[in-house]
């Protein structure tokens, strides 16, 4: 396991770059400062003019790497879902008992995020801000069809059917794991958005996590403790 992790690499599908930012300085600057601007001005009103004047490059370079704002935004989520894949390997690989196995995925899935040092130009945090707040910007739009085809969206696939084959092990006779998978990964950023934004319609607040809110709906599901 430790020689897997010691080799990974969050790769991203090629087709959403026209030049990969992980291989230049400015390639770099420009994801990491395009989520700082997303988180802070949201995606509809975020450009690449003005991308380009918070990195102080100009706007025609940011077109070099990226050839529309939608292409970048679907390319943070892929590497925002690449990261939680790698998160998620880690957290469960030497665990046997389903049970545990489950109850651990689901807390890497629907926890709070916190910065991860080791990846110095992204701050998954603010990352995960934006994840709650416009994924659905990327996934829910009339071109969907054909960029699934395109394997925009395979690794967000890939997590919730990792998550429904642990779903899977820890009650074989239910009928829905990918159902049941995709409403936790799907519900949680919901989750998380209505207690940042609508706390009047969700009981998540500061002393009932996500995290516990999928525990006890799963438990009630699979009829397994967790």
């Amino acid at each position: 396991m430790n020689s897997l992790l010691d080799n990974f690499k969050i790769i991203v599908n090629e087709k959403l770059y026209l030049k990969d930012p992980e291989t230049s300085e400015l390639g770099k600057k420009i994801i990491q400062n395009s989520i700082l601007l997303i988180d802070e001005i949201g995606l509809e009103h975020f450009t690449f003019k003005k991308l380009g004047e918070k990195i102080k490059s100009n706007e025609s370079s940011i077109y070099r790497y990226f050839e529309n704002k939608h292409k970048l935004a679907i390319y943070l989520s892929a590497w925002y879902w690449g990261w939680m894949e790698y998160k998620l390997i880690f957290a469960t690989n030497n665990i046997q008992n389903p049970n545990e196995k489950l109850a651990k995925a689901i807390t890497v899935i629907t926890e709070k995020i916190e910065d991860d040092d080791s990846t110095k130009h992204i701050n998954e945090s603010v990352l995960n801000k934006i994840i709650i707040s416009e994924f659905n910007k990327t996934l829910y739009t009339k071109e969907v069809d054909e960029e699934n085809k395109e394997g925009y969206f395979l690794v967000y696939k890939k997590i919730i059917n990792q998550l429904a084959g642990i779903i899977h092990e820890a009650n074989p006779d239910y009928p829905y794991p990918k159902s049941l998978a995709s409403t936790i990964v799907e519900g949680s950023l919901h989750q998380h958005f209505l207690n940042d934004h609508l706390k009047t319609i969700t009981d998540c607040n500061e002393s009932i996590s996500v995290t516990s809110f999928y525990f006890d709906l799963t438990n009630r599901i699979l009829k397994n403790k967790i």
